[in-house]
């Protein structure tokens, strides 16, 4: 991380800044993952991006890792169509934490890059992305952020007529389909939220050929209900998803993956003196998928039983500090077994979190202060194998001084601590999707980790941009090390399996950031520039596995009237950066999109008409973080076009 290289493009985007002085109005969105409900624009101790509207529109692929693949200080895991998760800062897995409207998705997409997350992007109003303290609400699993997508399955206001939304696109790159579709409405008090999608795909195309076993079959539906009146609401939701989806390998597999999924969510406002809001959350989840091999038949079964409640205390400003006390608990059942007779790839274990959090705001003059601290109780007890408990403390500081008016430079310091993974701790068998046998290490000692940040923004007038350079030292740090070993289903040696052994190591992941936007939200011209770097290394040599390439990325649209539309290229440099296990360098690419929309009044319908491009000059695209880079290069020049009715 070049620091000095940093600061002077803060002076450039300075100087250019002042030439632009403008006042501009910017639309406030509300990060519902934060505890004060601050809008995205007032997220200066916790950096934040919310997607919504046409933007999340644009954006949206057949996963969440495509999605926010190119947001600042994000990249994706990209293992086929079917599984792409994201990555922030370097941190992947289980150290990114993944929400459906502010509650654990309670999936397994975190233990491995071929499972996919089970929360649907189609029918999101927004998904956000947040860091810092408003993290340690959600667990020592957040130690590298959060995503949070948002569908309003519970309503909490009473929509005054039917409102709605459907959409149907298609797509050349796989002869893909899809339909979603949201509606809402009120009776008396009562308001209800029905969703749904549907979505198929075919093997895509590639620059080199068409890709196999990477088709999709997804659906997904859900219905909420809520009464609600002055003093709050209460509300109660249903949801189903099946997908099915194949496993770009030698091995030809796919994966079955079907959840269920009940939440209740309620708010009191002024339930006591002295205090503005009680939330009260509680969410099961009912997770299963089966690995299926090249035969048709199951080889492994992953089963997930999770049950998770949350309470919030909101107080009113007291001696100048106002906050959030909560309370969260989880309770989890979760195993991998063999259906086939072999070894069991994670036993049946019985997982208990308990924790309480703190998170206050103040100011200090002209200096804005933000704290939260965390501690948790985590056990984990498998039918086979040592019980293990972890006392986990978590705490964050940050403050912004208005040096300038307009200008404000931050600070966040982050300590953070995560326990070991079930499938961390407990591995010992085959994992035939990744063509792994994975071996845990039920000694392992808790990850802690040690964040500090530094940025510098300019927060008004039509040309706004932020830099943030950090360095995150993480004790303990554990990663999956091939071994080179070659083993068999019952893990003797054979020529079927790589071995997998989860190591632990200290390690230090640093990087840069910088963003410039013009003009982002109104009519006419607009622009974005941005670059992103960070590199992990573990201290005794060498660099951490599936590092993130440089990038480098300028955007630029046009909207007025009815008419919207947009060019980016994102340009990501070789990726050389190799854990000691890797062998093949990534080279650099460039990505080309573009988009045009046009939309018109049909009675009380608006419809908008679209048409996407996705890397127009099909290039041979091969991301560092895929494990698959070697086998799997993205989908070639892509062309969606559909249409869009908000009612």
């Amino acid at each position: 991380m070049n620091i000095q290289r940093t600061l002077l493009a803060s002076a450039i985007l300075s100087a250019y800044s002042f030439a632009f002085a403008q006042t501009a109005v910017v639309p406030q969105v509300v990060v519902t993952a934060n505890p004060f409900g601050n809008s995205a624009n007032d997220q200066i101790l916790t950096p934040a991006k919310v997607l919504a509207g046409d933007e999340l529109r644009d954006k949206a692929g057949s996963s969440l890792g495509e999605t926010l693949s190119q947001e600042l200080g994000v990249s994706a895991s990209a293992f086929g169509a079917g599984a792409s998760r994201p990555i922030i800062r370097g941190m992947e897995g289980a150290r990114v934490k993944m929400l459906e409207n502010g509650m654990a998705v309670s999936d397994v997409s975190g233990l491995s890059n071929d499972h996919a997350v089970a929360a649907e992007g189609a029918t999101a109003q927004q998904i956000e992305i947040l860091r810092g303290p408003a993290a340690l609400l959600y667990g020592s699993g957040a130690i590298g952020g959060l995503v949070n997508v948002v569908n309003e399955r519970i309503p909490t206001a009473l929509e005054p007529k039917l409102t709605g939304q459907m959409e149907a696109r298609g797509s050349t790159v796989d002869s893909g389909r899809n339909v979603s579709g949201t509606l809402d409405g009120a009776v008396d008090k009562l308001a209800w939220h029905i969703d749904g999608n549907l979505r198929n795909a075919d093997d895509y195309n590639t620059p080199v050929g068409r890709l196999a076993h990477s088709d999709t079959r997804s659906r997904t539906g859900g219905i909420g209900g809520s009464y609600i009146d002055n003093w709050g609401f209460i509300g109660v939701s249903a949801s189903r998803l099946s997908n099915v989806y194949g496993i770009p390998s030698a091995e030809g597999s796919k994966i079955d993956q079907k959840q269920n999924r009940f939440d209740i969510d309620s708010l009191v406002k002024s339930p006591f003196e002295g205090f503005e809001s009680f939330k009260f959350k509680a969410g099961y989840t009912d997770y299963k998928h089966a690995e299926i091999g090249e035969d048709g038949a199951p080889e492994v079964l992953f089963k997930n039983h999770s049950l998770e409640t949350r309470f919030e205390l909101t107080h009113k400003p007291v001696a100048g500090w106002h906050g959030t006390f909560g309370v969260q608990t989880e309770n989890t059942n979760f195993s991998a077994l063999s259906a086939e007779g072999g070894p069991d790839t994670v036993p049946v274990t019985h997982s208990t979190s308990n924790a309480a959090f703190l998170v206050e705001e103040t100011d200090f003059g002209p200096v804005k202060f933000n704290a939260g601290g965390r501690v948790e109780r985590v056990k984990r007890e498998p039918v086979t194998g040592v019980n293990r408990s972890f006392n986990l403390q978590s705490a964050s500081v940050g403050g912004q001084w208005p040096f300038v008016h307009g200008y404000a430079l931050g600070a966040t310091f982050s300590y953070a601590q995560r326990a070991p993974s079930t499938e961390e701790l407990y591995s010992a068998g085959p994992h035939d999707a990744t063509v792994t046998f994975d071996i845990g290490n039920a000694d392992f000692r808790k990850e802690t980790s040690r964040n500090i940040e530094i940025n510098v923004q300019k927060t008004t007038g039509l040309l706004r941009w932020k830099a943030n350079v950090f360095r995150n030292k993480v004790s303990d740090f554990i990663y999956g090390h091939i071994t080179g070993n070659l083993l068999d289903e019952e893990g003797n040696p054979g020529d079927e399996l790589r071995e997998r052994i989860f190591e632990q190591a200290d390690a230090t992941i640093q990087g840069a950031e910088a963003e410039l936007e013009y003009n982002p939200t109104g009519a006419g011209w607009s622009g974005r520039v941005f670059a992103d770097t960070s590199h992990g290394k573990l201290e005794r040599g060498g660099s951490l596995p599936l590092q993130p390439a440089t990038r480098v990325g300028i955007s630029t649209a046009y909207k007025m009237g009815a008419w919207r539309a947009g060019l980016s290229l994102v340009h990501a440099q070789s990726q050389d950066r190799l854990a000691s296990f890797e062998t093949t360098d990534t080279p650099g690419y460039n990505q080309l999109n573009a988009n045009v929309s046009y939309t018109q009044k049909a009675g009380d319908y608006d419809l908008t008409w679209f048409l996407l491009a996705k890397n127009l000059t099909n290039e041979e695209i091969r991301v560092s973080t895929s494990v698959l880079k070697d086998i799997a290069p993205l989908p070639g020049r892509n062309v969606v076009f559909g249409v869009r009715a908000k009612f």
